[in-house]
């Protein structure tokens, strides 16, 4: 677990490197459209720079307002908040923040950049819809995830690829609306290629990596949090009852899909085996938790 936490931490910084480096890509596309492939090299690497630092310090901020998350008291929910604290004593971890999501639709996530400063937000659909023993099935992967450093990465995540997309978009749109100047010929050809590498495989690649990487943190949490309850029936269920549930979760997005403990998109949980999914097959995340 030490080394997967310390894994976690380096994955943090390179993925603030690789973004950082995609960014001065499209900088660098950006400036040598317009003919000063430095000034916008620098931009660029800037921008990551600025990015990097605010997905540290303010990404779980920034999803919890995306979610319209709002904190819930101990006299609100006094169960959720003694598993809560159960939980993180048995995980040796600070108990977190708890937020609920006035939504119908049964989810949760976890966020923040290390234990001491980590929430976990569920929604009304969870606590309304779900046994007491599922429900702290959840919290326990949600749990997991803290303890594992994955709400660092997975925070920084939804803000850093979103500034990936975001800048592509506005390399796009400079491309299509405004003139090249500079070299022709071969030399335009050249900076085409640039612009389309910049502005289509680098935010493809970001998704491609955001997806990856959460697939395999949900096994792993999945196993973490059943530990922690010793009842991985619990959260098996959980996942049963979340999965089947057909209400959309309307605060959720594409590039916070991946923090949920079951894909919210309801037009992505039957692509489970796509490249581009954010989480594993629910089926298979169930065997194996039965399995256990």
């Amino acid at each position: 677990m030490e080394e997967l936490i310390r894994a976690n931490k380096r994955r943090s910084l390179l993925l603030v490197v690789a973004v950082v480096a995609l960014l001065a890509l499209m900088g660098a596309a950006w400036g040598a459209f317009g003919g000063t492939p430095l000034g916008g090299l620098v931009a660029g690497m800037l921008l990551g720079g600025v990015a990097g630092i605010w997905a540290f310090q303010q990404s779980d901020q920034s999803v919890l307002r995306a979610a319209g998350a709002r904190p819930v008291t101990r006299t609100e929910d006094a169960f959720l908040f003694h598993t809560a604290g159960g939980l993180a004593l048995a995980a040796g971890i600070p108990a977190p923040k708890m937020y609920i999501v006035e939504d119908s639709a049964p989810n949760a996530f976890a966020t923040g950049r290390d234990p001491e400063h980590a929430t976990i937000c569920v929604t009304r659909g969870l606590v309304d819809k779900l046994e007491r023993l599922e429900l702290e099935g959840v919290v326990a992967h949600e749990m997991a995830h803290i303890r594992n450093y994955d709400i660092r990465y997975l925070s920084m995540v939804a803000v850093l690829v979103g500034t990936v997309v975001f800048a592509a978009d506005l390399l796009r749109h400079r491309v299509f609306w405004r003139p090249a100047r500079g070299r022709r010929g071969g030399g335009q050809g050249a900076l085409m290629i640039l612009v389309v590498v910049a502005a289509v495989a680098a935010p493809l690649l970001a998704v491609l990596l955001r997806a990856a990487v959460s697939r395999q943190r949900e096994y792993l949490a999945d196993a973490s949090g059943a530990e922690l309850t010793r009842y991985p029936e619990g959260l098996a269920a959980a996942l049963e009852k979340i999965t089947a549930d057909t209400e959309p979760l309307e605060v959720a997005n594409r590039g916070t899909a991946h923090l949920y403990v079951v894909n919210p998109l309801l037009e992505y949980r039957g692509r489970a085996t796509d490249w581009f999914s954010t989480h594993p097959p629910t089926d298979e995340r169930i065997r194996r938790l039965r399995s256990m």
